[in-house]
């Protein structure tokens, strides 16, 4: 294993050369050239007063400069703080404040308003595009000659890596501490258990910034792949891909899979190189994941990730059984276990629903200057508790159940958004669904469903009702329903629940 993040674009370097490392915007990018540009950025970085310890935000869509700045502060010794694209300039300020950042990578029109928000001259900003004011531009950083000696040399496994800010629906987000060892660890993993080799073309829109789409991409570079990688989801652009490149896996979110799955002219693309495709980010009903292995031709490996973990904590591997609408089991090194909602520290029996628990060495270090949210999530032993409501059946697969915080209680009875989406999106006509608790006088909460038809379909409130009935509890049968154009979503394509509530109580 490497002794840092830094040094896997530059040992695939010296292993894969000008073989192509990346495709984005019509532009290829050589392990060589990613290499030594990144390299050209470190020492620019460094003359600018960057070095061992320092933390430097990233603030743009994907780009070949975000991938070029990410391994450049990591070959110093650094710390990467990669921001989400949806933030507000507030918001982004904050985590940018919070942990200390001196600098700024990113696009422009994210780096002005942001700009504001900080306050003149609190922190370095470097755009990707034009310099404007005190907004320095990033080409400049590019010019060497690659041949200075990075990642320097002082950088142990277990320093910090990366503060990831959690999505966090109250109160400010928490920057979560991660080590060389942890995000090493997390991509050897994860790559033995999809073999993943310099064979594979993989096809992605997943932001780098987010954990599914970080781990995607230092897969890739680890096992001298070629990334076709995607500023935004676009599932005509995803299909031209797949069949230009003739993509061997394709990687996305279930409503990436809803969107390519909705469309018309499916068929007319050749999506036959594929040999295997991951999903991740939220649950994807079985009877979905069926439709694409069937329309694909090739297996669906779910797998289920954190920014505590910094990338996957379980999946299905590529050899070996598979269930549908599990999570697959613990990556190698890790253990998993599902705990009393009641006494947390105790473990319940095979297919007892309880909160999925995970303990390695991959978890997080803690929560950036919140010690005691740190100690709420890792416990003395050692678990990380995820917030997630899960069981395990006889075999060791792990099923997420949803989340501990979008329980819906009814008349004291629990509901599983999850599983009633499930339900729903089994449904010929429906293409999206998603389903929130909204206040009620009598029962305390109500479910309500938010769907999305399929292109051309017809179908009325009453049919859903009659289609539910027919396979749920009645108390689980939504009591609510609205048709909507779309789901609101998050930049890496996880429908956005928060936004779902608020629209229920308007």
């Amino acid at each position: 294993m490497e002794q840092s993040v830094g040094a896997l674009i530059t040992s695939s370097a010296r292993k894969f050369g000008d073989k192509t490392a990346l495709v984005i915007g019509g532009e290829s990018w050589s392990f060589l050239q990613l290499d030594c540009f990144s390299s050209n950025v470190a020492k620019s970085l460094e003359q600018r007063g960057v070095g061992k310890g320092s933390v430097v935000s990233l603030y743009s869509p994907n780009c070949a400069q975000w991938i070029i700045a990410y391994y450049a502060i990591l070959k110093l010794g650094a710390v990467v703080n990669p921001l989400n694209l949806m933030l507000t300039s507030s918001e982004a300020a904050y985590a940018v404040s919070d942990c200390k950042a001196v600098a700024v990578l990113g696009s422009l029109e994210k780096l002005v308003p942001l700009r504001e928000a900080l306050g003149i001259n609190q922190v370095r900003l470097i755009s990707f595009g034009t310099a404007t004011g005190s907004i320095e531009c990033f080409n400049d950083l590019l010019s060497g000659d690659g041949t200075d000696h990075y990642p320097v040399s002082a950088i142990e496994l277990d320093d910090l890596c990366t503060i990831g800010y959690t999505s966090g629906t109250t109160g400010h987000p928490k920057g979560a501490m991660l080590s060389h060892r942890a995000i090493l660890l997390n991509t050897a993993m994860t790559s033995t258990y999809h073999v993943r080799t310099d064979r594979d073309i993989v096809v992605s829109a997943l932001p780098c910034s987010h954990v599914y789409g970080n781990i995607v991409m230092n897969c890739a570079v680890a096992c001298g792949m070629t990334l076709v990688l995607h500023a935004v989801f676009d599932a005509k652009a995803i299909l031209a891909s797949i069949e230009a490149y003739r993509a061997t896996i394709f990687e996305g979110v279930p409503t990436m899979y809803m969107y390519l799955l909705n469309l018309p002219e499916l068929a007319d693309y050749d999506v036959s190189t594929l040999t295997r495709c991951t999903v991740g980010g939220q649950t994807m009903p079985p009877q979905k994941m069926e439709e694409v292995e069937r329309k694909f031709g090739s297996p669906l490996l779910e797998l289920w990730g954190m920014t505590e973990l910094g990338g996957l904590g379980a999946t299905h591997p590529l050899y070996g059984p598979k269930k549908n609408g599990s999570i697959g089991v613990p990556l190698p090194l890790l253990k998993a276990r599902i705990a009393s909602l009641e006494s947390p520290s105790k473990e319940v029996t095979a297919r007892e629903v309880g909160e999925l628990q995970m303990k390695g060495p991959i978890t997080m270090m803690g929560y950036y200057g919140r010690p005691e949210a740190t100690l709420e999530t890792i416990d003395a032993d050692g678990w990380l508790h995820t917030g997630d409501l899960a069981y395990i059946d006889e075999e060791g697969f792990i099923f997420i159940v949803d989340r501990l915080k979008d329980m819906v209680i009814t008349g004291g009875f629990n509901i599983y958004p999850a599983e009633l989406e499930r339900v729903l999106c089994e449904h010929p006509s429906i293409a999206l669904a998603a389903v929130v608790g909204v206040p009620d006088d009598i029962k305390g909460e109500l479910a309500k469903a938010f769907i999305v038809r399929k292109h051309g379909a017809e179908i009325r409130t009453e049919d859903v009702f009659e289609f539910c009935r027919q396979r749920l509890a009645a108390y689980k049968v939504p009591r609510l329903i609205e048709f909507v154009e779309d789901l609101p979503k998050t930049n890496s394509g996880k429908i956005l629940r928060r936004e779902l509530r608020k629209k229920a109580l308007q």
